[in-house]
């Protein structure tokens, strides 16, 4: 989205405010504006894994016009993602069950260093996991891009615009 279609869409929307709130710096619940406009800041960095809010569609297109990326190289990017979408979610799940194993450690009558010491294995596991991944899919991207769509893929990670 045009980001300067952001306030008229948050504004006519139907929640209820009013620009004329929003040009006061309040809306209707009595929050200021900066809180407002919380939900379009870029989320940090995910979790202990490194997962973004990416999912495939919008980085695709995304890319697709900083690169000027021909119909071959949409499809193989796409394929690219996807795998790397897959693995995240994965590596999250792995995480989820990793904390689980952790609070199962503490819950008995003593605490069990086994439990906790496969849970840690179990999260540096996922980790080499998503690391390998994320730099398959780097070298994957490297062999269908051309070098002046490596050079601006490299920017565009080097000034944050886009998260691996």
């Amino acid at each position: 989205m045009y980001p300067g279609m952001m306030y008229w869409w948050k504004t006519h929307r139907g929640g209820g405010c009013h620009a004329a709130h929003y040009a006061e710096g309040e809306h209707r619940h009595g929050h200021h504006r900066h809180r407002a406009w919380r939900e379009y800041e870029s989320a940090p960095p995910g979790g202990d894994l490194g997962s973004g809010a990416f999912g495939v569609r919008r980085p695709l297109r995304f890319l697709a016009f900083k690169l000027d990326l021909d119909e071959q190289q949409v499809a193989e990017l796409a394929r690219i993602l996807d795998d790397l979408k897959t693995e995240r979610a994965q590596a999250e799940v792995d995480g989820r069950r990793s904390t689980a194993a952790f609070a199962d450690s503490l819950s008995g009558e003593a605490f069990d260093a086994e439990k906790a010491a496969a849970a840690g294995a179990m999260r540096v596991t996922t980790a080499e996991r998503l690391r390998d991944a994320v730099t398959t899919a780097l070298s994957r991207i490297h062999a269908t891009l051309e070098a002046p769509q490596r050079e601006r893929l490299a920017y565009l990670i080097r000034s944050g615009a886009l998260q691996i």
